[in-house]
């Protein structure tokens, strides 16, 4: 693996006010060669070069670590290609990682990199969201998605999820802040409010991105 790869990676996180350990870095990289393996066979990604692949799967999932409690049970609600529960699970060994996605090759490949990277702190299940319900109602923390859908969507399908004093987070583009506002009355009607619109930028690209916090009433 190149100087300039962990360079990126090691400095990125920097950014971001971690300090990453060899071994962190090591796995993070890892990660990253096995997801384009399997993304040559299977569509995972449609982000394929390996600077790509740090700065916009492994730095943005890594944005959101100051945000999450120690020791959280934590839900990843349409996690994709494993992104960001396999490195928040890696980085952050006191929390309790659950992933859900619906497409079963894409959790195939979560189980597979959490297996290559020991992850005792990590599940991927393949479930629909709208059915998560019924087996893990009040058991998370804390839920979040990257991506995963509109912001109502998303909240209708997390609420039921939450424990007691958990909270939501949505990982958004520039355009978060404005969502959150269009969506705060749907959200007032189930029992939500935003409690912070968290922005920053993304290490190295300098893209923006927002977190919505959501907790209930």
């Amino acid at each position: 693996m190149s100087r300039s790869l962990r360079e990126l990676l090691d400095d990125g996180a920097g950014e971001l006010g971690m300090t990453l350990s060899p071994t962190d870095v090591d796995k993070l990289l890892l990660l990253m060669i096995e997801l384009r393996k399997w993304n040559r066979k299977i569509n995972l990604t449609g982000i394929t070069t390996e600077r790509g692949i740090i700065i916009k799967h492994l730095l943005d999932s890594l944005t959101v670590v100051s945000l999450l409690p120690q020791g959280a049970r934590l839900l990843d609600l349409g996690s994709g290609g494993g992104f960001p529960c396999i490195p928040l699970a890696l980085v952050r060994p006191d929390l309790k990682v659950t992933s859900v996605d619906a497409t079963l090759k894409k959790i195939h490949f979560q189980r597979h990199a959490a297996r290559l990277l020991g992850l005792s702190n990590f599940e991927a299940l393949q479930l629909r969201g709208d059915t998560l319900a019924q087996s893990h109602g009040g058991s998370f923390d804390l839920v979040l998605s990257r991506g995963f859908s509109s912001l109502p969507e998303f909240t209708a399908l997390a609420k039921p999820l939450l424990a007691p004093g958990g909270i939501i987070i949505a990982m958004k583009g520039s355009s978060g802040g404005d969502e959150a506002a269009e969506s705060a009355p749907f959200l007032e009607e189930c029992g939500l409010r935003v409690r912070e619109v968290v922005r920053l930028r993304l290490p190295a690209s300098g893209d923006e991105r927002s977190f919505v916090v959501i907790e209930a009433i």
